[in-house]
């Protein structure tokens, strides 16, 4: 009988091999540790180095600079010293006693205006705005140039991004903040709802936020509206008029952020004042405004959509020019008093305020087009159509008494002076005069 085969010199080896395989993986391991390390050290001391060539702490002992500084953050928002730098000397003021103001929407429409109006007369100005998409962004840089041709510096960011709030509270110690970033427009919230609520519920809550921390806390001036009155009907609009029937999703949530503004007071401390505006019109405006589209479909030949109630009464609206706006809005910075909070405590009551800005004489829309028609020098195609159920209420007055006891309110604009100027800023912005001319001269040659 054979004897079986000798397999100890082979299971010896194959022990052998799967042991040499573990030390030349466990050698592999280690050394391949190694170059991690080194790769880390590496992008570390690389960091350091970009930190020391590109930050430098602010020396200036008169701004209050939290003791750990976010170096992620100043990084990416423009790049370290350079960008702050801009920041800084954009909203230094250059008069005694100036105002240090954070304008958020400052590239819309009443943003730009009254950060040029205070930058006029000496007070610093921060713009802060997202530039969406809207309306043309295009005419929001438009404005932005201006406000850089006045050395007001417009950051590019949203009032969510608290990082970015804080970077900017960080390097400025703002005595006001003027806060008029807000997504506009009664018609759009029912296309896109949930944009009304990330901006003007959870945008100013998330401002709040950070002003509440802040040391010292800013005053706060806000654009409420005078869509909070809804279906209210008694005339003209009073302070004290209930506003718990909103017509439209925009106004549920400038209501919401009055009912904010009264959390944030009472508990923090925080000097709160809401401006309610009414159709507020005039150069540089808002495209997606009656007024504005009008002018624009008038000059195209295009028919426009003029609405009347369900009972065929006309639908009127207390426009109001925008310089009489903005100085209602710097009228309302002047006298807000100082919040009371500090380290996100409320240390005394504080000034909470609300405020109608209007004209305080409504005009219909029939007259409107009628005043448009006589300034572009043609006869407007109208449809005349029931107002649908789209959020819109048929008529606003605003009663100004308040505004004009408390900080000299007084507008002093009527709305065929007002269409006037606005007119002749559209047709110059547009290139509409030259290109008529060229048009008339077609028609000579011919």
């Amino acid at each position: 009988m054979a004897s079986p085969p000798d397999t100890s010199k082979t299971t010896k080896l194959e022990r052998y091999n799967s042991y040499i395989r573990r030390v030349n993986s466990t050698k592999l391991l280690q050394a391949s540790s190694k170059l991690l390390f080194r790769v880390t050290l590496l992008i570390a001391l690389v960091l350091i180095l970009f930190f020391t060539l590109n930050y430098s702490p602010v020396s200036d002992s008169s701004h209050h600079i939290h003791t750990t500084q976010n170096f992620l953050s100043s990084s990416f928002y423009g790049g370290g010293a350079s960008w702050e730098k801009q920041v800084r000397h954009s909203a230094t003021p250059r008069r005694p006693n100036g105002l240090s103001v954070l304008v958020t929407g400052a590239a819309g429409f009443v943003g730009s205006h009254s950060s040029l109006a205070l930058k006029k007369r000496g007070d610093g100005v921060l713009g802060l705005d997202n530039f969406n998409s809207y309306y043309d962004p295009s005419l929001k840089r438009a404005r932005q140039d201006l406000l850089s041709k006045q050395k007001i510096f417009v950051v590019e960011g949203d009032i969510n991004d608290a990082e970015l709030l804080k970077k900017l509270f960080d390097i400025v110690p703002f005595t006001h903040i003027l806060h008029l970033a807000a997504q506009a427009g009664v018609r759009y919230a029912m296309q896109n709802p949930l944009s009304y609520v990330n901006s003007n519920v959870a945008g100013f809550v998330n401002l709040l936020e950070v002003a509440k921390s802040s040391d010292p806390q800013p005053a706060i001036v806000w654009a409420s509206s005078s869509s909070v009155y809804g279906l209210n009907t008694n005339v003209p609009f009073s302070e004290d008029h209930r506003t718990d029937q909103p017509a439209s999703l925009y106004a549920a949530t400038k209501k919401a952020g009055e009912a904010i503004a009264h959390t944030y007071n009472h508990i923090y401390g925080l000097s709160l004042t809401g401006l309610r505006f009414f159709t507020v019109y005039g150069p540089w405006g808002r495209p997606d405004m009656a007024y504005f589209f009008f002018t624009k479909d008038m000059l195209q030949g295009k028919a426009i959509n003029v609405y009347v109630t369900n009972d065929d009464k006309e639908v009127a609206r207390d426009f109001t020019f925008i310089d009489d706006i903005v100085k209602g809005c710097i009228g309302a910075l002047d006298t807000a008093e100082k919040s009371t909070g500090s380290g996100g405590k409320k240390r005394a009551p504080a000034q909470l305020r609300v405020y109608n800005l209007g004209n305080t004489s409504p005009v219909s829309v029939v007259k409107l087009v009628g005043i448009l028609e006589s300034l572009l020098s043609l006869k407007a195609k109208k449809h005349v159509v029931k107002m649908p159920r789209n959020g819109d209420v048929p008529f606003t007055h605003a009663n100004v008494t308040m505004a004009l006891k408390d900080f000299g309110y007084k507008p002093t604009t009527d709305l065929a002076t007002g269409l006037r100027k606005f007119v002749k800023w559209y047709v110059n912005y547009y290139g509409i005069q030259s290109r008529l001319k060229k048009e008339n001269d077609h028609s000579d040659d011919s």
